[in-house]
């Protein structure tokens, strides 16, 4: 009877010990963005989006290239290379809270903004 109630007690601290590990381990994501929207408009779709500390965005090229990604007054985000091919991402992760605005360079005129607010 001891033998079974170590057995016993031994598989509850083993599974309060797992449980414990996986408390707090929160996963990253990654929240995509397409440069130009599917219907053909020079626009960042979605054009804001919403995500915690530590997330990632990725920004894909879609449609009416060339686009970048350009952040007022945040160089460490900012990707001023310009996406020609359809497919073409590069990602960012956004450690800190705070709202990000950020603009096409070539289509900034024709109103391609967008922003990126993390909590």
């Amino acid at each position: 009877m001891r033998s079974v109630l170590r057995t016993l007690a031994a598989a509850c601290c083993a599974l309060l010990m797992l449980i414990g590990l996986n408390v707090g381990t929160a996963q990253a994501a990654t929240v995509e963005v397409k440069l130009g929207t599917d219907a053909g408009m020079l626009a960042f779709e979605p054009a804001t989006v919403n995500i915690k500390a530590g997330d990632t965005v990725k920004f894909i090229n879609n449609k009416l290239a060339p686009h970048n990604a350009v952040f007022d007054g945040h160089d460490e985000y900012s990707h001023g290379d310009l996406a020609f091919n359809p497919g073409e991402s590069w990602e960012e992760t956004f450690s800190e809270a705070g709202t990000f605005d950020y603009y096409c360079e070539p289509h900034r005129g024709a109103g391609m903004v967008g922003k990126v607010i993390v909590e």
